[in-house]
C-alpha cells in the first residue's frame, strides 16, 4: 500500500469509525436492534462486518487450562469451582516448558493468539504469577498474541503483565447486572468492573463478553450487551459462551437456549460493538456447520482451536479447517494490525 492509498484508508476508516462507533447506548436502543426480525438484524449485522473487517478472516486462537479445578469461587457454571462435586479435579499450575510446547503446537496448527486461564480467584504475588510473567513474554517473542484469565487483579499487577508483552486480558462479565447474584455470590459485579479498570489502566487489550444459557431473561442478554457497549472504550475482544451443562453444578439440568437467541446476541454484539473481535466459543461443538455459518455471518470472526476450552470439548481442527474451506473462509495468518478496510475495493459512494 502506498502513502496516498494508505492517506485515503484512513480517512476513510476514520469517518466510518464516527458515525459507526458509539458508547452511548440505551437498553431500549439495544433491545430494539435485538427484537428486529431476525434475518433483517442478521442482514443489518452482516453489513456492518464487511464494512469493517475482513468477512473472510477468522481467527484461531487456542485457550490452555495452566491450572486446573479447586477454585474457591461459586460460579454455579463452573466445573472447576471447588464447592461443587464434578470430574473435574485440583492440579497444579503447569511447568514452564509445558504451556511453552502447546503454545508452539497451537501456532504450528494455524493459531495466532495463545490464550492461558487459571482456576484462581485472584492473582497472588508468588512464584507462580512470576511463571506466568515468564511464560507471557516468551510467547509473545514467538510472534503470537497472547491472553490471560486468571481472575482478579491489581493495577500493580496488571502493570507486570503488560511489561512482559501481553496482549489481551479476558474477565467475563457473565451477564447483566441484574442477574449476575443468581449465579454467583463469592464475587461483585464491582469487583469484575475494577479489574476491568485495573487492566484499562495498564493499557492492555480487554477480552470481555458473557455466557448466555444461564437461566437469563432476554433482557439479561441485552443488559450484558448494554454493559459491554457502553464502557468508555469497547473491549477488543468479545467471547459469545453457551452454557456447557456440567454434572454436579448448579445449573447441569438448564434447558437449552435456542440457537436463535444465541445468534440474536452474536448479531447484535456485531451491530453495537463494530470493531470489536466477536469470539463464537463454549458450546460451538454443540452446533452444526449451518448454524456456525449463520454466527459468522452474522460478525463472529473468531473461534477456539483445541480439544477443550478449559474443561469444556471443543471442535475438532481437522473438521474446523473443512468448515471454512466448505464456507469460504481462512484462518488469520498474520499479527499485524491491517488496515479496518479494503483499500483495493475502496470507491466513492
Amino acid at each position: 500500500m502506498d502513502a496516498e492509498q494508505e492517506q485515503k484508508c484512513v480517512c476513510l476508516y476514520d469517518s466510518i469509525k464516527e458515525n459507526m462507533i458509539r458508547n452511548d447506548w440505551s437498553r431500549e436502543e439495544i433491545s430494539a436492534i435485538y427484537n428486529k426480525p431476525l434475518m433483517d438484524l442478521v442482514f443489518e449485522a452482516a453489513g456492518i462486518h464487511r464494512q469493517l473487517g475482513d468477512p473472510s478472516e477468522i481467527q484461531m486462537s487456542t485457550l490452555l487450562s495452566v491450572k486446573t479445578g479447586g477454585c474457591p469461587e461459586d460460579c454455579s457454571y463452573c466445573s472447576q469451582s471447588s464447592r461443587y462435586e464434578t470430574s473435574i479435579k485440583g492440579t497444579p499450575l503447569l511447568q514452564e516448558e509445558e504451556i511453552l510446547q502447546a503454545a508452539i503446537n497451537a501456532k504450528a496448527n494455524g493459531s495466532s493468539r495463545f490464550c492461558m486461564g487459571a482456576a484462581w480467584r485472584e492473582v497472588k504475588d508468588n512464584s507462580h504469577f512470576d511463571r506466568i510473567i515468564s511464560v507471557v513474554r516468551k510467547i509473545t517473542d514467538m510472534g503470537m498474541e497472547v491472553c490471560c484469565t486468571l481472575g482478579m487483579l491489581s493495577e500493580e499487577q496488571a502493570k507486570k503483565l503488560k511489561e512482559a508483552g501481553l496482549h489481551a486480558y479476558n474477565h467475563n462479565l457473565d451477564t447483566s447486572p441484574e442477574y449476575y447474584d443468581k449465579i454467583i455470590s463469592s464475587r461483585t459485579y464491582e469487583d469484575r468492573l475494577k479489574t476491568i479498570e485495573n487492566v484499562r489502566k495498564a493499557g492492555i487489550g480487554l477480552c470481555c463478553g458473557g455466557i448466555v444459557g444461564l437461566g437469563e431473561e432476554q433482557t439479561d442478554r441485552i443488559g450484558l450487551l448494554h454493559t459491554l457497549a457502553t464502557f468508555e472504550r469497547h473491549p477488543e475482544s468479545v467471547p459469545i459462551n453457551a452454557l456447557v451443562p456440567v454434572e454436579g453444578t448448579p445449573m447441569y439440568n438448564n434447558p437449552k437456549l435456542p440457537f436463535w437467541e444465541i445468534l440474536r446476541t452474536i448479531a447484535t454484539a456485531r451491530i453495537v460493538m463494530p470493531k470489536s473481535q466477536i469470539r463464537l466459543s463454549a458450546g460451538r461443538s454443540s452446533m452444526s456447520v449451518a448454524e456456525q455459518a449463520l454466527c459468522f455471518l452474522a460478525g463472529a470472526n473468531s473461534i477456539f482451536g483445541g480439544e477443550k476450552l478449559l474443561t469444556a470439548p471443543n471442535c475438532d481442527l481437522n473438521e474446523d479447517k473443512e468448515m471454512l474451506d466448505l464456507l469460504g473462509l481462512h484462518f488469520k495468518t498474520t499479527d499485524a494490525h491491517s488496515c479496518a478496510c479494503s483499500c483495493a475495493e475502496t470507491t466513492e459512494a
